[in-house]
């Protein structure tokens, strides 16, 4: 299962990246913009290209590097959009446990009798349980705005993984994946056609520290490094397990959960979080679900 080894390392960069959202976002930078740089980002994939046989893609193929780019940049902007609106302990919990089951529903539509069957949907359902646990925060509580905008992200993530997918089909890995984020790059470059999201990202009171930009960069690297294992396990992934990789999501929390108590204990100034007896015992019994569900998934 080398996909499996894949994502968990996906899962690793994910989180280091999002330790540098969290200290990042916690200052003065809107999401909305934030969106727009994390996106621009993708076109550095275009560096790969004098190191692999890169060609144009022919017929259908397009369709799917289409749409797969588009929601992907739409569920970016509805995510970070949420976490704008509504606190992030809301929309984490609620993406996460959406996500898999979309990503299930869907991969049924689409390849109907290679979907999850037997110890795997256990796996899946042991899997979801603990990723939704880890990652729940004390003041959880859902709405119905909060639900709707959550419920986006994760139909339009959801159908970024489907439609990436069905790229890797289709073509070589590493060519899927460099047309994705240039097609990725070219709707985000769409967003400046908004008036107030071109002051936003432009307005020229933006003061941006070294050390943040410095942070944002890492994390940037970080979130690169991620997306591409991601993507490559994807590609790798059988049809099946599609939405028990997405329900491992738990992984990220765990490695975030661990790097978050190492940063406030050894760099306070940086980030502090109190972390309570009651969030730990809760963190715990996540985690040994996680494994649980592993162990259903491997043996």
């Amino acid at each position: 299962m080398i996909w499996l080894i894949a994502i968990i390392f996906s899962y690793f960069f994910f989180a280091l990246a999002s330790l540098g959202d969290k200290v990042v976002l916690s200052g003065s930078s809107e999401p909305k913009s934030y969106t727009f740089f994390v996106g621009i980002f993708s076109i550095l994939a275009v560096l790969m290209i004098p190191f692999i046989n890169f060609g144009v893609p022919q017929g259908l193929v397009w369709v799917w590097i289409i749409l797969g780019a588009f929601f992907y940049v739409l569920g970016l902007y509805y995510f970070f959009d949420a976490i704008e609106k509504f606190d992030v302990s809301k929309i984490l919990p609620t993406v996460g446990a959406i996500q898999p089951i979309f990503i299930a529903l869907v991969s049924f539509l689409f390849w109907g009798g290679e979907v999850m069957k037997g110890s795997e949907i256990i796996a899946f359902i042991i899997l979801l349980i603990g990723s939704i646990l880890i990652s729940i925060e004390k003041n959880y509580k859902l709405t119905k705005a909060s639900l709707k905008v959550s419920l986006l992200a994760s139909l339009f993530f959801s159908l970024d993984v489907i439609f990436s997918k069905l790229v890797f089909v289709e073509i070589s890995f590493w060519e899927g994946f460099i047309w994705i984020k240039i097609v990725s790059f070219i709707f985000v470059l769409t967003l400046l056609f908004d008036k107030s999201f071109r002051k936003e990202i432009f307005k020229t009171e933006r003061k941006i520290s070294k050390k943040t930009s410095a942070i944002f960069l890492s994390a940037q690297v970080f979130g690169g490094l991620a997306t591409v294992l991601q993507s490559w396990a994807i590609a790798l992934v059988p049809i099946a397990y599609l939405a028990i990789m997405n329900a491992m999501k738990g992984i990220q929390y765990v490695f975030l959960f661990i790097m978050v108590i190492l940063v406030s204990f050894f760099f306070p100034k940086i980030l502090k979080e109190n972390i309570s007896k009651k969030v730990i015992i809760q963190r715990v019994i996540a985690i040994i679900l996680i494994v649980i569900g592993f162990a259903v998934l491997v043996l």
